[in-house]
């Protein structure tokens, strides 16, 4: 009869063991929202990012390394003085002063002429093919282009000249084939612009013909 009452006890032991173990781990986890305890204000208002003022000083630095930039006289003024025209009137003025000093009478190279044999300022690349061409004689495609455009301006200007002139002496009843043969012909000498335009340097591009404002130029005249 002992062994079994042994038995008894150890399975009495290991159920509290249990219980105690569940009971435990019951009472850890967290207790849920009571229906009067009060919700978390969801409209709470977020603490605003520390990294909201780093626009500001970034366009403070930029504004410093601008201002370093500028010549001394125009330093601290305002935006209003800082334009184009106040800083190329900076650089002349500095010019003239140094030619009064003197500063450009001992320069290296005086009295001789100049070397056009190389641009030290283009891209090496096309200077080389520059310099190719000119040596066999020949120019860029954009200043031939540029040759043969003006030269058809100058004669499509001399003909619409003279249809005007053959207007007003005559009935104008040749007006409109010559404007029909003109207006074709400002078309072909717009579309060589737009060609040039688009092969030309940047700053080098030209405006096409306008119909209505090359008569008009020619009746005022």
């Amino acid at each position: 009869m002992a062994a079994p009452a042994v038995a008894a006890r150890r399975l009495l032991a290991s159920a509290r063991s249990r219980r105690a173990f569940w009971s435990a781990s019951w009472s850890s986890e967290p207790a849920a929202p009571s229906a009067s305890s009060p919700a978390p204000d969801s409209k709470k208002k977020k603490k605003a990012p520390s990294g909201s003022a780093a626009p500001h000083r970034l366009a403070s630095v930029m504004d410093a390394v601008n201002e370093r930039k500028l010549p001394p006289e125009l330093r601290g003024r305002g935006n209003a003085v800082r334009s184009e025209t106040d800083i190329v009137n900076v650089v002349e003025q500095r010019i003239w002063h140094s030619m009064e000093e003197g500063h450009f009478e001992n320069l290296p190279g005086k009295g001789k002429p100049l070397n056009l044999n190389s641009n030290p300022h283009a891209d090496p690349a096309e200077d080389t093919l520059y310099r190719i061409l000119s040596r066999n004689g020949c120019a860029p495609e954009w200043v031939e282009l540029n040759k043969e455009i003006r030269g058809m301006i100058a004669s499509w200007r001399s003909a619409l000249k003279k249809a005007l002139v053959n207007q007003s002496e005559d009935d104008g009843s040749n007006w409109n084939d010559d404007c029909r043969v003109l207006q074709q012909q400002i078309r072909q000498i717009n579309d060589k612009v737009f060609r040039y335009n688009l092969i030309v340097p940047f700053g080098r591009q030209m405006f096409g013909l306008n119909w209505d404002k090359e008569v008009d130029k020619l009746k005022l005249k």
